[in-house]
């Protein structure tokens, strides 16, 4: 199984909470963890993309780097592993990210990949006027399949004469184009899974609950029958947050201290913000990351517990058909990254 870290472009990481580690996002904060990943073994670094935050006593995610650039810098300061940049499609053309990702290919030769995002919080496009208005809830994967099809032809092919109804290209051209780029998308809902298997190649999915490590096997069938339609293979990857310590009461203990601290304006900002989007269907990220449960964490899956537990539980993911690997994220990433390699992935079956 495939191990990711999902680095924390933005201040504080996935934790909205006042007791959870308080920081700003850098440049050397996001090379020493993923120098450490690569030291360890890691496979590859993924980066969001976020415009504005959700406000609150924390600040939370109103503090950003820009994923293009900082994973152009991390791929000079690496050598092996791989790494992904975001990028939010409202706001730059194909054609500009096929330049960008064929720059940073040079500098990483068969190591960068994309994730594609069509955007879901309003506030972050209308602040530039960039919006498209209220139906891109419901046409946003129409946006993003012309998207990705004027993208896919000037990597591969390094030309472009795509006429569709948002793109249209006139003998467009990117030289050099780099040949083995990847394309990620982590839509979940029916319509995420039907693009994802039509033009990604990998899946990314939210980890579901606390300690239920294989409560997204729903969603992996789902993509296994959206790829039996295409004829593509497509693995998925599935987030996870791990909060690990030498006993399980003390990684519980941390847990609740989060919990407790939960910062509920900001809370409150994330819920109104993603609502629009959560009602196109039960299936799609919003949905989850805003219930109520533990938006703490955004509701993504988190594993709590010793150092042997997490390897268990992540033991316990790989198992599950479809699972191509985990992309984990911690509650303070420096001391995480360095428990996962030297003290939770020695115990791993799956990473042995």
């Amino acid at each position: 199984m495939q191990v990711g870290v999902f680095i924390p472009i933005g201040n504080n990481g996935w934790l909205i909470s006042e007791t959870a580690p308080q920081y700003m996002p850098s440049f050397e904060l996001n090379k020493t963890i993923v120098q450490k990943a690569e030291r360890y073994g890691l496979d590859f670094a993924l980066s969001m993309i976020k415009l504005r935050g959700f406000g609150g006593k924390t600040e939370f995610w109103e503090h950003n780097l820009e994923s293009f650039t900082l994973m152009a810098g991390l791929a000079a300061v690496t050598e092996k592993i791989k790494v992904f940049a975001t990028v939010a499609t409202l706001t730059i053309p194909p054609a500009i990210v096929a330049r960008m990702a064929s720059t940073i290919d040079s500098i990483a030769p068969g190591r960068f990949g994309i994730n594609l995002v069509t955007g879901w919080q309003k506030a972050e496009y209308s602040q530039m006027g960039l919006w498209p208005g209220e139906q891109h809830y419901t046409d946003r994967y129409n946006y993003l399949a012309e998207y990705a099809t004027v993208l896919k032809g000037l990597l591969e092919t390094g030309v472009s004469d795509f006429k569709g109804k948002y793109f249209s290209m006139d003998d467009c051209r990117v030289s050099p184009h780099p040949k083995e780029t990847k394309l990620i998308c982590a839509g979940s809902s029916d319509e995420g899974l039907a693009f994802t298997a039509q033009y990604a190649d990998y899946s990314f999915a939210l980890g579901k609950g606390t300690n239920t490590p294989t409560a997204f096997a729903s969603v992996n069938k789902r993509l296994e029958a959206a790829a039996a339609k295409t004829g593509r293979d497509v693995a998925s990857f599935i987030l996870f947050m791990v909060i690990a310590d030498e006993t399980d009461e003390k990684a519980l203990a941390k847990w609740q201290k989060y919990r407790d601290g939960a910062d509920q304006q900001a809370l409150a900002w994330l819920t109104n913000q993603a609502a629009p989007n959560a009602a196109a269907g039960a299936t799609t990220n919003t949905a989850q990351l805003a219930a109520p449960e533990s938006a703490v964490n955004l509701n993504m899956g988190t594993l709590v517990g010793s150092y042997e537990s997490i390897a268990r539980m992540l033991d316990e993911i790989a198992e599950v058909p479809g699972t191509g690997g985990v992309l984990l994220t911690f509650d303070d990433f420096v001391q995480g990254i360095d428990d996962f390699g030297t003290k939770i992935q020695p115990l791993m079956k799956s990473r042995k």
